[in-house]
């Protein structure tokens, strides 16, 4: 015993991953609640920014001091707690965070007493964030008579209802699936053969339908903005290609080009505003089938399901999101090829005006050749002109002294001595400066 202990001892003297209580609590982190009917439960969600996220968290830590309990520490995902009368679970998300009051009990007419009426006024007025889903759910009592027609037309304020049968036909659910007078979404559960446990774990699974499925569809409508302005930025596309067809000068290409950079630079824009929102729609909506799944629903091949229901009005919604994400793919795919090839074409232009101008410089470079060769012969001249001349005066100052040599005939037979001389002089200093700009 002492020495497994010592053992153990030495193990949690190790090193620890700074994540690994937090990976042990992780499957922990949001138990599903214990349900016995008659309950009122009102949810909501709110989405909320960065700022928002902290602003919320305080917020709850007030409401905890206010009751007099602990509250949540820092950092943590999810919270349950005990406040008076009533439960609270709160939960944060990537994007949005969750509250759900629970109280016992029931009210003499479905979501005329909600949970929500016990908590404070000033404290749900200062919740951070922009509501989503608010939502009354309750399981009254199993009385025949609250589930006639009637009685629930009376409680969803005469909206159509969809009904189903879940868990294998062991509960019932009711919704209209609407913004009710008071802004609440409403949902009645009638459980006939279920244990606490599975009460609660089918009211978290409705929650969270109905939570996912509101969180999916808010970028419906981004989609539907986006739509016309991806057909504007299609048909200017088409039209650039066909002037790009037709065009012929450099000038016009560069048009083109810095048209196409625009319109490069606005799908960017759109990719920034939507890539999140429609990745977030697409898990959503995977969440939402799961809990569908989850659900275990009842199919009699005669009535309208939940699964029908949800799928009909869901998917398209989604699969929308789906297509803009994939045109604004492909746009930017079309537009970066059009930019290749007007880019391809300006620069083969470019190539063949430098061609055309190496080729001209060639030119130049050999006229010069040949009129600085002119100016060498000429230069050669001029300097053996020079020089002959001195010499000349050179031997018509000596002749005096030495009659026999004669000035004409000695300044004749110095001309293609010192034409030699000056050429081979200029040739060396021709090689040396060529020899100093090449080793440049």
């Amino acid at each position: 015993m002492g020495n497994q202990q010592e053992a153990l001892d030495g193990l949690f003297q190790m090193r620890q991953h700074p994540d690994r209580e937090g990976l042990y609590h992780e499957l922990h982190a949001r138990p599903f609640p214990v349900v016995a009917k008659p309950f009122r439960i009102s949810h909501l969600a709110f989405l909320v920014t960065r700022a928002e996220r902290d602003a919320d968290f305080d917020h709850l830590c007030a409401l905890c001091r206010r009751y007099g309990v602990n509250p949540p520490q820092a950092g943590e995902n999810s919270f349950n707690q005990t406040l008076g009368d009533f439960e609270v679970r709160w939960e944060r998300h990537l994007e949005f965070v969750t509250y759900t009051f629970m109280r016992q009990g029931a009210s003499d007419v479905p979501f005329s007493d909600t949970a929500l009426t016990l908590l404070p006024r000033d404290w749900l007025s200062q919740l951070s964030g922009s509501l989503v889903v608010a939502l009354h759910l309750e399981l009254p009592d199993d009385n025949d008579h609250q589930w006639k027609r009637e009685a629930l037309a009376g409680s969803f304020e005469g909206h159509r209802l969809i009904s189903a049968e879940l868990m294998a036909s062991s509960a019932t659910l009711w919704s209209a699936f609407r913004l009710h007078g008071d802004g609440f979404g409403r949902i009645l559960l009638r459980i006939k053969d279920l244990s606490p446990n599975q009460t609660g774990r089918l009211v978290q699974r409705v929650l969270e339908l109905e939570t996912y499925r509101l969180m999916a569809l808010l970028s419906a409508s981004q989609a539907r903005e986006l739509a016309p302005k991806l057909a504007d930025l299609d048909m200017e596309l088409s039209g650039v290609i066909t002037e790009l067809s037709e065009a012929n000068e450099l000038k016009e290409e560069r048009h083109l080009l810095r048209r196409l950079t625009s319109m490069a630079a606005l799908i960017e824009r759109h990719r920034a505003e939507t890539t999140n929102r429609f990745a977030a729609t697409k898990a959503y909506y995977q969440i939402v089938l799961k809990r569908l799944e989850e659900l275990d629903e009842s199919h009699d091949g005669k009535n309208f399901t939940l699964m029908d229901f949800l799928g009909r009005r869901l998917t398209p919604a989604v699969n929308t999101c789906d297509a803009m994400s994939l045109r604004l793919e492909d746009l930017a795919r079309r537009i970066e090829r059009a930019g290749d090839l007007i880019r391809t074409r300006v620069d083969l232009k470019l190539e063949e005006q430098n061609r055309s101008l190496l080729a001209s410089m060639d030119r130049r470079s050999h006229l010069q050749l040949r009129l600085q060769e002119t100016v060498e012969g000429l230069s050669i001249a001029a300097i053996s002109y020079y020089g002959v001349s001195l010499l000349n005066y050179l031997f018509i100052a000596v002749e005096p002294v030495l009659p026999w040599l004669q000035a004409p005939w000695a300044t004749a037979a110095s001309v293609p001595l010192v034409v030699l001389s000056v050429w081979l002089i200029t040739r060396r200093i021709k090689r040396m400066i060529i020899r100093e700009s090449n080793g440049s």
